[in-house]
């Protein structure tokens, strides 16, 4: 009967100490996203993105903004372009993956789709 008791007892004690887990704190400032290896691409126009790369695989426009699809072996490759003031619309964001979706350092990417482009 002693046993029956101790064993209950330390089931619930056991059972006390499982809950939920403890909220975690958002950081207080959005996480810095690396653009070195970027420079080729952030800042230039689509006319200077086809000289970099080639004609693009996709061309969409959607607004003031347009999106640049680049593909190769490696990696694809979008740059995201927009209007700053009256000039013509400049990358402000690239994004990368490999062929099947998966992430891809975006410098990685631009660094093959150049030296694939030379071949």
């Amino acid at each position: 009967m002693r046993i029956g008791i101790v064993l209950a007892t330390s089931a619930l004690l056991l059972a006390g100490c499982v809950g939920p887990p403890a909220a975690r704190e958002l950081p207080s400032t959005p996480p810095v996203i690396s653009t070195a290896g970027l420079e080729r691409v952030l800042g230039h126009d689509a006319h200077g993105l086809v000289a970099l790369f080639g004609e693009p695989e996709l061309d969409v426009r959607e607004g003031e903004g347009r999106k640049l699809q680049f593909a190769g072996p490696i990696c694809v490759l979008d740059a995201y372009l927009y209007p700053k003031g009256r000039h013509e619309p400049i990358v402000t964001y690239v994004d990368a993956r490999q062929p099947d979706g998966r992430d891809i350092d975006r410098a990685s990417c631009v660094a093959a789709l150049i030296a694939n482009r030379k071949r």
